[in-house]
């Protein structure tokens, strides 16, 4: 009996214990990131900021996505729009650097970097933040919602364990989490019909762009030899076209660029070099968004031999052979990038979507998206199109764009609750992803995510119930730019008061299409005219509708004037000079003087707030 009893008592208190084990292994946190890419880390570093406890589920051990996993370490766009963490990751590398200069290595960008370093950073960025943790090499295999709550299951190593949190946030590569919970999404490009867009097709079809799978080179210095072994099925054909091998050092008069210009593209610092070569270089067809992580694994190992062919086309043909896949960057078996760079992926069917329309022509648009605006981009909209004879060719001829901004409703479901969509899968059109996709921007979304989840949790509202003004006020106090002025910095005094102020467009940025980085001027130095300003007034004040204005030059006389009648109360030139004189310490004043922009800007956000005014995710104002 006494055996007995102890058998019992054992093998309850072993019962005990592996209770105890599973409990143990389910955690709980505010806000859920799946991805440690660029929007994951962003997200995960503006939420902690915020003081709400966040965890990032990541299943590399890396983080960065497409900047550093992926290999894709040159910065395309926004070098004039260092906006929000993305300015602060640039601040970061350029101290690790020495300069800003330093790192303008290659052609390509004006920022270029080793991947491991943009890890390093990013790692320090977020070990600073105590509220922030991140589960590196973990896989999530479920995702389910129970009592309002999400439960995710993953696997770590051997084991397998769960989360709970309240607002999860899809900063995958691929969009899979929103295919898995059910959400709304679209893939392909879109049917002209439906999307308004000129340049889009006539029908709707499941092409996407292509995916490069990116290698890092290194110069092991002359005499060297790091050809690698002769790839399977290896034919130099498709790479004929990448460059004028025929005369390597000069310009070439058949349309082909020179091979050494074609290598400097991507030269990073320390003697690096990005292979990321479009055209007749190894970028690859191929479309895995609906494929099962195994499934993707198979498939992608095409996209690594055609990649394995164009370095060797490289190394033999062009005589490229002293350069070698670099041995101190990736620690995989292969010395590979951990994913391929996918330029497209699921595309959430969101509260809003943004389409080329309302990037060309914000101001003409029946929504007025440019006033919800958390993210900014200047990249012209570029896409990687196969050379299959179906797809349809676009003219991007036709698709030339300013400078933009994204609506904050492109990151919100129309259906799931408590679910934040970032990365590449938020609602924007096709054709627009060919702007939204690069990695400043993609940066920003992840800040604005973070954002936008953790005032869902200190309200305890969900993110269609949001005040897009507090999003973005939030925001703008991280030094986000809501409005893309390449000509107002976050270190100038007036930024903020312009910001809001060109976010309510009372008054009005312009928009350029220009080569590879678009531009929206504010033009700070300029005057404006009565006309414009009264104009500009009259949708948010519509008794200003009275005043005459003319094309003279604003002054504070009748600046005054539209002020009081707009409906500050007690206004006169004395009360305006003496908060001109504390706004705007040693500027001149005189009440018949023309005004510039920038003085009238911080003038009218102090008067009279209309950034205050809350406007619902169409940018229309609320009553």
């Amino acid at each position: 009996m006494k055996h007995l009893s102890t058998l019992i008592h054992g093998t309850l208190l072993s019962l005990c214990l592996s209770c105890t084990t599973a409990y143990a292994q389910q955690t709980q946190t505010d806000i859920l990131i799946i991805g440690g890419g660029a929007s994951g880390t962003t997200a995960g570093i503006q939420a902690a900021r915020m003081g709400v406890k966040t965890t990032i589920l990541e299943e590399s051990t890396w983080l960065g996505g497409m900047l550093t996993g992926a290999g894709v370490s040159a910065i395309d766009g926004n070098n004039n729009l260092p906006s929000g963490l993305w300015g602060e990751f640039r601040t970061r590398l350029s101290q690790h650097y020495g300069s800003l200069a330093a790192m303008s290595t290659g052609w390509v960008s004006n920022t270029l970097f080793e991947p491991s370093v943009g890890d390093s950073i990013l790692k320090s960025m977020v070990a600073a933040e105590k509220s922030l943790s991140v589960l590196y090499d973990a896989h999530w295999t479920n995702v389910k919602k129970e009592n309002n709550k999400w439960i995710v299951t993953y696997t770590k190593g051997k084991r397998t364990q769960s989360i709970i949190a309240n607002i999860l946030i899809d900063a995958t590569e691929l969009g899979d989490i929103m295919a898995t919970t059910g959400t709304a999404y679209k893939t392909g490009m879109d049917s002209r019909t439906e999307t308004k867009e000129e340049v889009a097709p006539l029908e709707a079809n499941n092409y996407i762009q292509a995916l490069t799978y990116v290698v890092t080179l290194k110069d092991y210095g002359t005499g060297a030899d790091k050809t690698i072994p002769k790839p399977a099925g290896y034919d130099p054909t498709p790479f004929l076209c990448c460059c004028s091998a025929s005369n390597p050092y000069g310009n070439t008069n058949n349309g082909k660029i020179d091979c050494n210009k074609m290598m400097e593209y991507g030269k990073l610092p320390n003697h690096k070099y990005m292979i990321n070569w479009p055209g007749c270089g190894n970028d690859y067809p191929l479309n895995v968004i609906e494929m099962t992580r195994e499934q993707r694994t198979e498939a992608l190992k095409k996209a690594k031999l055609h990649t394995m062919q164009y370095l060797y086309y490289l190394q033999t043909a062009l005589g490229y052979k002293h350069l070698g896949i670099a041995d101190d960057e990736y620690p995989t078996p292969d010395k590979l990038p951990f994913i391929p760079y996918y330029r497209e992926s699921r595309r959430l069917k969101g509260i809003t979507t943004l389409t080329i329309n309302h990037i060309s022509k914000p101001f003409d648009q029946q929504e007025a998206f440019y006033r919800t605006g958390i993210a900014v981009g200047d990249y012209p909209i570029d896409h990687h199109q196969s050379k299959d004879p179906a797809v349809p060719k676009i003219d991007f001829g036709k698709a030339k764009v300013p400078s933009y901004n994204i609506p904050l409703g492109s990151l919100i479901p129309e259906q799931t609750s408590s679910f934040i969509v970032a990365e590449k899968s938020i609602s924007v059109t096709n054709i627009v992803n060919g702007a939204t996709r690069l990695q400043p921007v993609v940066l920003q979304l992840g800040q604005a995510a973070g954002a936008l989840a953790a005032i869902c949790i200190h309200h305890n509202i969900q993110p269609k119930d949001v005040k897009v003004r507090e999003i973005q006020d939030t925001l703008l106090r991280a030094g986000v730019y809501l409005m893309p002025y390449m000509d107002v910095k976050p270190e100038d005094k007036s930024f903020a008061a312009i910001q809001r102020i060109g976010a309510t467009g009372i008054m009005r940025g312009t928009g350029i299409a220009y080569t590879w980085a678009n531009q929206t001027w504010f033009y700070p130095n300029r005057a404006i005219s009565e006309y414009e300003y009264v104009e500009g007034l009259k949708t948010y004040y519509p008794a200003v509708k009275r005043l005459d204005p003319t094309g003279e030059d604003l002054t504070p006389e009748f600046m005054v004037q539209a002020l009081k009648i707009a409906g500050v109360k007690d206004i006169s030139i004395n009360s305006f000079l003496e908060n001109w004189n504390r706004l705007q310490p040693g500027a001149i004043f005189q009440a018949r003087k023309a005004l510039n922009r920038e003085q009238t800007a911080i003038m009218t956000d102090y008067f009279l707030h209309p950034f205050d005014q809350q406007v619902d995710f169409n940018g229309h104002l609320l009553k």
